[in-house]
Order: C-alpha cells, then sequence, then structure tokens
C-alpha cells in the first residue's frame, strides 16, 4: 500500500471508530434512560486517543519506527510515521468536532 493511500486509510478508519463509538454509545445511553447526547460527545471525547492507536495499528511499531530512524540517522521513515501520526489525529478530531455539530454544542 501507497504512503497516501495509508494517510487517507489512517484519517478515515480514526473518523469512523470516533463517529461508530459515539452513535452506538448514544443508543446505549438511551437504553439506560441517561442523556444521548450528553453521552454522545463525552463519548466521543475519551474515544479519540482510542481512534488513534486504532488506525495506527499499535503505537509501539509507530515509536519504534521512529526511534531506530532517528537514532539510525534515516529521517525518511520517521516522517513517513509522523504523516500517519497526523492524519489519524485530524480524523479524531474531525469525528469529535462533527460529534459536537451534530449535537448542536458547534453552530
Amino acid at each position: 500500500m501507497g504512503f497516501l493511500s495509508t494517510v487517507i486509510l489512517d484519517f478515515f478508519v480514526a473518523l469512523g471508530i470516533v463517529l461508530g463509538g459515539s452513535i452506538f454509545g448514544a443508543m446505549g445511553a438511551f437504553l439506560t434512560h441517561r442523556p444521548p447526547m450528553t453521552e454522545m460527545v463525552d463519548m466521543a471525547d475519551k474515544l479519540k486517543i482510542w481512534a488513534l492507536v486504532a488506525a495506527l495499528g499499535g503505537t509501539m511499531d509507530a515509536l519504534k519506527v521512529l526511534e531506530t530512524g532517528v537514532l539510525g540517522g534515516q529521517f525518511g521513515a520517521p516522517i513517513k510515521q509522523l504523516c500517519y501520526i497526523v492524519a489519524a489525529f485530524l480524523g479524531c478530531n474531525v469525528g469529535y468536532f462533527l460529534i459536537k455539530w451534530m449535537v448542536g454544542e458547534i453552530k
């Protein structure tokens, strides 16, 4: 898989985890008589870090590539890993702000 396709995939995996988890969590909140909109925003906030980790496929591999690349003097692989991390981070935050917009906290 190429660099750009991996960046796009990481973005959308993180976005999907935040959106899907929050929406299904709101259904669970509704079934347990808790406020679904409030729970949806809280869940989106809590899911951001897990979406980032899941999109990257585990952070230890990414951190190992960063370490070996920087210490070995090769900067191509660490820059790619940083791009993957940034793409997943952006996906998490876009999902979070979409949930806040859907709930009505952002106009």
